[in-house]
Protein backbone atom coordinates (compact mmCIF):
# COMPACT_ATOMS: atom_id res chain seq x y z
CA UNK A 1 0.00 0.00 0.00
CA UNK A 2 0.95 3.20 -0.68
CA UNK A 3 0.21 6.74 0.83
CA UNK A 4 -0.72 10.23 0.34
CA UNK A 5 2.11 12.40 -0.77
CA UNK A 6 3.44 14.89 2.20
CA UNK A 7 6.11 16.96 0.41
CA UNK A 8 5.94 15.18 -2.92
CA UNK A 9 7.05 11.87 -1.00
CA UNK A 10 4.39 8.93 -0.81
CA UNK A 11 5.30 5.78 1.24
CA UNK A 12 5.04 2.62 0.69
CA UNK A 13 3.68 0.54 3.83
CA UNK A 14 2.42 -2.56 5.36
CA UNK A 15 -0.41 -2.67 7.53
CA UNK A 16 -2.04 -5.73 9.65
CA UNK A 17 -3.70 -6.64 12.24
CA UNK A 18 -6.78 -5.51 14.59
CA UNK A 19 -6.06 -3.73 17.83
CA UNK A 20 -4.04 -1.07 19.37
CA UNK A 21 -1.95 0.76 16.42
CA UNK A 22 1.85 0.22 16.28
CA UNK A 23 4.46 2.34 13.71
CA UNK A 24 7.31 0.19 13.25
CA UNK A 25 10.68 2.52 11.49
CA UNK A 26 13.42 0.94 10.03
CA UNK A 27 17.06 1.81 9.99
CA UNK A 28 20.10 1.70 7.81
CA UNK A 29 21.36 0.00 5.76
CA UNK A 30 17.27 -1.48 5.89
CA UNK A 31 14.13 -1.03 4.98
CA UNK A 32 10.65 -2.03 6.32
CA UNK A 33 11.52 -5.80 6.08
CA UNK A 34 13.78 -5.30 8.94
CA UNK A 35 10.28 -6.11 11.06
CA UNK A 36 9.11 -9.34 9.07
CA UNK A 37 10.03 -11.32 12.43
CA UNK A 38 8.89 -8.90 14.81
CA UNK A 39 5.54 -7.68 12.98
CA UNK A 40 3.55 -10.89 13.01
CA UNK A 41 4.29 -11.28 16.76
CA UNK A 42 2.67 -8.15 17.05
CA UNK A 43 -0.05 -9.21 15.15
CA UNK A 44 -0.85 -12.22 17.30
CA UNK A 45 -0.77 -10.25 19.97
CA UNK A 46 -3.65 -8.82 18.93
CA UNK A 47 -1.96 -5.35 17.65
CA UNK A 48 -2.59 -3.60 14.60
CA UNK A 49 0.60 -2.77 13.05
CA UNK A 50 1.93 -0.09 10.31
CA UNK A 51 5.33 -0.79 8.67
CA UNK A 52 6.67 2.06 6.54
CA UNK A 53 9.60 2.53 4.26
CA UNK A 54 11.11 5.93 4.69
CA UNK A 55 11.50 8.62 2.43
CA UNK A 56 14.87 7.62 0.09
CA UNK A 57 14.60 3.79 1.09
CA UNK A 58 12.87 0.77 -0.32
CA UNK A 59 9.23 1.14 -2.28
CA UNK A 60 8.76 4.72 -1.15
CA UNK A 61 8.90 7.16 -3.92
CA UNK A 62 9.61 10.81 -4.23
CA UNK A 63 12.75 12.82 -4.75
CA UNK A 64 14.36 15.99 -3.88
CA UNK A 65 17.03 18.07 -4.90
CA UNK A 66 17.77 18.86 -0.60
CA UNK A 67 19.01 16.71 1.20
CA UNK A 68 17.55 17.94 4.21
CA UNK A 69 14.23 16.78 3.01
CA UNK A 70 15.24 13.02 4.10
CA UNK A 71 16.41 14.04 7.63
CA UNK A 72 14.75 13.49 10.92
CA UNK A 73 12.26 16.51 10.64
CA UNK A 74 10.95 15.75 7.24
CA UNK A 75 10.81 11.74 7.83
CA UNK A 76 8.49 12.56 10.67
CA UNK A 77 5.96 14.76 8.95
CA UNK A 78 6.03 11.71 6.44
CA UNK A 79 4.96 9.21 9.28
CA UNK A 80 2.70 11.88 11.17
CA UNK A 81 0.68 12.10 7.32
CA UNK A 82 0.66 8.50 7.18
CA UNK A 83 -0.92 8.20 11.17
CA UNK A 84 -3.32 10.88 10.19
CA UNK A 85 -4.45 9.37 6.67
CA UNK A 86 -4.79 5.58 8.69
CA UNK A 87 -6.66 7.32 11.70
CA UNK A 88 -4.42 5.49 13.30
CA UNK A 89 -5.45 6.39 17.34
CA UNK A 90 -2.31 7.18 19.20
CA UNK A 91 -0.34 4.52 18.10
CA UNK A 92 3.38 3.37 19.81
CA UNK A 93 6.37 4.09 17.82
CA UNK A 94 8.95 1.66 17.89
CA UNK A 95 12.40 2.34 15.93
CA UNK A 96 15.78 2.12 16.30
CA UNK A 97 18.50 3.79 13.85
CA UNK A 98 16.91 6.07 11.82
CA UNK A 99 14.09 5.12 12.65
CA UNK A 100 14.88 6.15 16.36
CA UNK A 101 15.87 9.53 15.55
CA UNK A 102 12.53 9.54 13.61
CA UNK A 103 10.24 8.52 16.31
CA UNK A 104 12.39 10.59 19.01
CA UNK A 105 11.38 13.52 16.79
CA UNK A 106 7.73 13.13 16.37
CA UNK A 107 7.42 12.71 19.88
CA UNK A 108 9.25 16.05 20.54
CA UNK A 109 7.23 18.53 17.97
CA UNK A 110 3.70 15.47 17.93
CA UNK A 111 3.03 14.77 21.52
CA UNK A 112 -0.09 14.54 21.36
CA UNK A 113 -0.65 11.85 18.55
CA UNK A 114 1.23 9.24 20.16
CA UNK A 115 1.17 6.54 23.28
CA UNK A 116 4.68 6.08 23.75
CA UNK A 117 8.04 5.30 22.19
CA UNK A 118 9.85 1.90 22.65
CA UNK A 119 13.36 2.44 20.73
CA UNK A 120 16.96 1.19 20.46
CA UNK A 121 20.06 3.82 19.61
CA UNK A 122 20.62 6.48 18.72
CA UNK A 123 19.41 8.29 21.65
CA UNK A 124 20.63 11.80 23.06
CA UNK A 125 23.10 12.73 25.08
CA UNK A 126 26.32 11.30 23.37
CA UNK A 127 27.52 15.57 22.95
CA UNK A 128 31.04 15.39 22.22
CA UNK A 129 32.06 12.03 22.93
CA UNK A 130 31.28 11.29 19.07
CA UNK A 131 34.64 12.65 18.86
CA UNK A 132 36.51 10.35 20.91
CA UNK A 133 39.01 8.07 19.04
CA UNK A 134 36.56 4.29 19.49
CA UNK A 135 33.76 6.63 17.98
CA UNK A 136 35.63 7.99 15.04
CA UNK A 137 36.99 4.26 14.51
CA UNK A 138 33.28 3.57 14.07
CA UNK A 139 31.54 6.51 12.34
CA UNK A 140 34.10 6.91 9.50
CA UNK A 141 30.95 5.92 6.77
CA UNK A 142 28.97 8.68 7.71
CA UNK A 143 31.52 11.14 6.30
CA UNK A 144 31.93 8.68 3.56
CA UNK A 145 28.08 8.81 2.84
CA UNK A 146 28.50 13.26 1.63
CA UNK A 147 31.17 12.45 -0.63
CA UNK A 148 30.13 11.81 -4.64
CA UNK A 149 33.07 9.14 -4.64
CA UNK A 150 30.62 6.68 -2.92
CA UNK A 151 27.81 6.99 -5.43
CA UNK A 152 30.95 5.87 -8.13
CA UNK A 153 32.03 3.08 -6.38
CA UNK A 154 28.45 1.88 -4.99
CA UNK A 155 25.33 3.17 -6.54
CA UNK A 156 24.37 0.48 -9.17
CA UNK A 157 26.67 -2.35 -8.92
CA UNK A 158 25.42 -5.22 -6.62
CA UNK A 159 28.09 -6.69 -5.80
CA UNK A 160 29.90 -3.14 -4.43
CA UNK A 161 26.42 -3.05 -2.64
CA UNK A 162 26.84 -6.63 -1.23
CA UNK A 163 29.92 -5.70 0.12
CA UNK A 164 29.39 -2.47 1.74
CA UNK A 165 25.87 -3.40 3.14
CA UNK A 166 27.55 -7.18 4.38
CA UNK A 167 30.50 -5.14 6.57
CA UNK A 168 27.73 -3.34 8.70
CA UNK A 169 25.50 -5.84 9.25
CA UNK A 170 28.41 -8.32 10.18
CA UNK A 171 29.79 -5.26 12.35
CA UNK A 172 27.42 -4.01 14.27
CA UNK A 173 25.08 -6.88 14.88
CA UNK A 174 25.84 -9.58 17.83
CA UNK A 175 28.16 -12.57 18.12
CA UNK A 176 25.35 -14.88 17.36
CA UNK A 177 23.35 -13.25 15.01
CA UNK A 178 23.56 -14.52 11.12
CA UNK A 179 22.56 -11.78 8.70
CA UNK A 180 20.56 -12.34 5.69
CA UNK A 181 21.26 -8.86 3.26
CA UNK A 182 20.05 -10.85 -0.20
CA UNK A 183 16.70 -8.50 -0.31
CA UNK A 184 18.58 -5.61 0.55
CA UNK A 185 21.19 -6.18 -2.00
CA UNK A 186 18.49 -6.64 -4.26
CA UNK A 187 16.75 -3.56 -3.01
CA UNK A 188 19.38 -1.31 -2.50
CA UNK A 189 21.10 -2.47 -6.26
CA UNK A 190 18.59 -0.57 -8.26
CA UNK A 191 20.12 2.32 -10.04
CA UNK A 192 19.58 5.63 -7.84
CA UNK A 193 18.50 3.49 -4.59
CA UNK A 194 21.91 3.34 -2.81
CA UNK A 195 22.47 6.89 -3.17
CA UNK A 196 18.68 7.91 -1.90
CA UNK A 197 19.76 6.34 0.91
CA UNK A 198 22.19 8.13 1.68
CA UNK A 199 20.55 11.45 2.13
CA UNK A 200 19.87 10.51 5.35
CA UNK A 201 23.51 11.59 6.32
CA UNK A 202 23.63 14.16 3.47
CA UNK A 203 20.76 15.88 5.29
CA UNK A 204 22.83 16.44 8.62
CA UNK A 205 20.58 13.72 10.11
CA UNK A 206 24.12 11.17 10.87
CA UNK A 207 24.64 10.90 15.13
CA UNK A 208 28.01 12.46 14.44
CA UNK A 209 26.58 15.89 13.11
CA UNK A 210 23.70 15.55 15.45
CA UNK A 211 25.46 14.62 18.45
CA UNK A 212 28.03 17.40 17.81
CA UNK A 213 25.42 19.60 17.79
CA UNK A 214 22.77 19.28 20.65
CA UNK A 215 22.33 20.80 24.24
CA UNK A 216 20.27 19.44 26.75
CA UNK A 217 16.60 21.27 26.95
CA UNK A 218 14.82 22.96 29.42
CA UNK A 219 12.93 20.63 31.41
CA UNK A 220 9.62 21.74 30.22
CA UNK A 221 11.44 20.88 26.56
CA UNK A 222 12.20 16.96 27.11
CA UNK A 223 10.66 14.32 25.32
CA UNK A 224 7.27 13.62 27.84
CA UNK A 225 5.62 10.51 26.52
CA UNK A 226 6.04 6.99 28.21
CA UNK A 227 9.97 6.18 26.65
CA UNK A 228 11.44 2.70 27.09
CA UNK A 229 15.07 2.51 25.83
CA UNK A 230 16.39 -0.89 24.68
CA UNK A 231 20.10 -0.35 24.71
CA UNK A 232 22.23 -3.73 23.62
CA UNK A 233 25.51 -5.19 24.63
CA UNK A 234 27.34 -5.16 21.61
CA UNK A 235 26.50 -2.17 19.53
CA UNK A 236 30.13 -0.88 18.10
CA UNK A 237 28.52 2.46 17.58
CA UNK A 238 26.79 3.06 21.08
CA UNK A 239 28.21 2.05 23.81
CA UNK A 240 26.21 1.50 27.24
CA UNK A 241 28.19 4.21 28.82
CA UNK A 242 26.36 6.94 26.20
CA UNK A 243 23.48 5.69 28.00
CA UNK A 244 24.41 8.22 31.04
CA UNK A 245 22.44 11.41 30.45
CA UNK A 246 18.52 9.80 29.24
CA UNK A 247 17.10 11.76 32.00
CA UNK A 248 18.46 15.10 30.45
CA UNK A 249 16.33 14.61 27.43
CA UNK A 250 12.78 12.64 28.29
CA UNK A 251 10.74 13.22 31.37
CA UNK A 252 9.32 10.04 31.51
CA UNK A 253 12.48 7.20 30.74
CA UNK A 254 13.38 3.35 31.35
CA UNK A 255 16.36 2.07 30.17
CA UNK A 256 16.27 -1.91 29.85
CA UNK A 257 19.97 -3.28 28.80
CA UNK A 258 19.80 -6.10 26.67
CA UNK A 259 22.99 -8.68 26.88
CA UNK A 260 24.32 -10.76 23.83
CA UNK A 261 22.84 -8.53 21.28
CA UNK A 262 23.83 -5.90 18.60
CA UNK A 263 22.81 -2.82 16.89
CA UNK A 264 19.32 -4.50 14.94
CA UNK A 265 17.07 -4.56 17.39
CA UNK A 266 13.97 -5.96 15.33
CA UNK A 267 15.87 -8.93 14.46
CA UNK A 268 17.86 -10.01 17.27
CA UNK A 269 15.61 -9.58 19.91
CA UNK A 270 12.59 -9.22 18.55
CA UNK A 271 10.33 -10.89 21.86
CA UNK A 272 12.00 -7.81 24.18
CA UNK A 273 10.54 -5.23 21.54
CA UNK A 274 7.52 -7.12 21.45
CA UNK A 275 7.32 -7.05 25.41
CA UNK A 276 8.14 -3.39 25.44
CA UNK A 277 5.50 -2.64 22.95
CA UNK A 278 2.87 -4.42 24.50
CA UNK A 279 3.72 -3.04 28.03
CA UNK A 280 2.78 0.67 26.45
CA UNK A 281 0.49 -0.75 24.03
Amino acid sequence: MRSAAVDGFELEYDRAGEGPAVVLLHGWPGDRTDYRVLAPILVERGFEVVVPDLRGFGGSSGSSGDPGQYGAPGQARSVVGLIDELGLDRPVLAGYDVGSRVAQAIARTRPELIDGLVVAPPLPGIGKRVFSEHAQREFWYQSFHRLPLIEELIDGKPDAVRSYLNHFWQHWSGPDYVPDIDHLVEVYSVPGAFTASLNWYRGGAGAVAVSAAETAPASYERINVPTVVLWPEFDPLFPRAWSDRLDDFFSDVRLRLVDGVGHYAPLEYPEILAEEIAGLG
